[in-house]
């Protein structure tokens, strides 16, 4: 069996608050990352989430809180001595120098022969997929392997941590998903805590063990990411994370642990307590459900529990169909995603339909 137990600390956050002037950027953000993690900071531009990197990282003071590394408080310890290294969306690369050189320039001080740094670097590289790329010019290389270059050079050093403020936002999508790959099998390889800061709700999905989801300098969820996605904690996490349909509830009662609830278009439904992050009072409230988690039934297709409709609108993407659909009393469309097998119709517009659902997939906000 699976050991369970939840990794040491490596970094934990006690309160922490920052200011500039009037604006409070960190609203006591308290937080504990694991040893070996990788975590992500997750939210829209501006909810302060490249400030608390900085702020680990030493670039940026705190105004109140703790910071401690390793179990050592960071106050008044500058960047260059806490045990992090940062790569930055820049990437930071040095145009005159030769890819070996960009790699090896943090070594520069630390007192190694030669023969020793060449042979770190050249681990570095190979470690990063660019063995024999130690001699190239540094201005000849691709975004892809620009970023590559970033993340030899801040590995070399051996940090405990790594930082990463959204290093894979230059490039194309293709690049992009390859690289999310390779960072994950970079960091399950060398075994230290990542720290990536993303707007990118996939991305973070993808790649982290855990992530703490951001909004106006506050910590909303921390979560591994199948609980923000399957239980998101408020509706505002719900609409952030991926794609998530509303529709209103009322809530009828609750007893042992169930809630009874009635959602217009669906009917009546029974769901666990677990199903309610919050307050769950009788009255108005509202459901959320994921795409996936209602299904088209085509001909000769039943389900115990079903919907009629009518297509609204259809977008296509290849492996996928996308349907908005109105269902008869809801107040609302909602969409829903379709894989497209082998002799599965595509619906057209206008379209009469019918909707499988599962109470068991609904998140009830009151």
């Amino acid at each position: 069996m699976k050991d369970k137990t939840p990794p040491r600390p490596i970094i934990t956050l006690e309160g922490v608050h920052k200011y500039y002037g009037d604006y409070h950027a960190l609203r006591g953000i308290d937080a504990e990352i694991g040893e070996g993690e990788f975590f992500s900071l997750l939210g829209p531009s501006g909810c302060g989430k490249t400030t608390l990197l900085r702020a680990i990282a030493g670039f940026e003071d705190i105004s109140s809180g703790r910071i401690l590394l390793d179990g050592t408080d960071m106050e008044g310890v500058p960047p260059n001595r806490r045990p992090t290294n940062m790569v930055f969306q820049s990437y930071a690369i040095f145009p005159h120098l030769s890819v070996a050189e960009n790699v090896g320039f943090g070594l520069r001080k630390a007192g190694m022969g030669n023969a020793e740094k060449a042979r770190a670097v050249g681990e570095a590289l190979e470690m990063v997929g660019l063995g024999g790329y130690g001699d190239r010019a540094a201005h000849a290389l691709s975004g892809g392997q620009r970023q590559r270059v970033a993340l030899a050079r801040a590995l070399i050093l051996k940090p405990k941590v790594l930082l990463l403020d959204e290093p894979l936002s230059a490039l194309d999508k293709k690049m992009r998903e390859q690289m999310q790959s390779e960072l994950r099998r970079l960091q399950r390889q060398v075994g230290i805590t990542f720290i990536l800061v993303t707007h990118d709700q996939e991305e973070a999905l993808i790649m982290s063990d855990r992530i703490a989801v951001m909004f106006e300098g506050e910590i909303a969820q921390l979560a591994p990411p199948q609980e923000l996605y399957r239980r998101p904690a408020s509706r505002r996490v719900g609409e952030f994370i991926g794609m998530m349909n509303f529709l209103p509830a009322t809530i009828m009662s609750e007893a042992s642990g169930k809630l009874q609830v009635e959602v217009p278009g669906l009917g009546k439904a029974e769901l666990e307590r677990a199903q309610c992050p919050g307050p769950a009072n009788p009255g108005p409230g509202e459901i959320g459900l994921r795409p996936e988690s209602l299904t088209v039934l085509f001909d000769g297709q039943d389900a115990e529990r079903v919907a009629p409709g009518k297509v609204e609108e259809v977008t296509y993407y290849g492996d996928m169909t996308y349907y908005d659909v109105r269902l008869e009393g809801a107040p609302n469309n909602v969409t829903v995603s379709m894989r497209n097998m082998p002799g599965r119709p595509v619906l057209a517009r206008g379209e009469a339909t019918k909707l499988a659902w599962d109470a068991r997939a609904m998140v009830l906000f009151g």
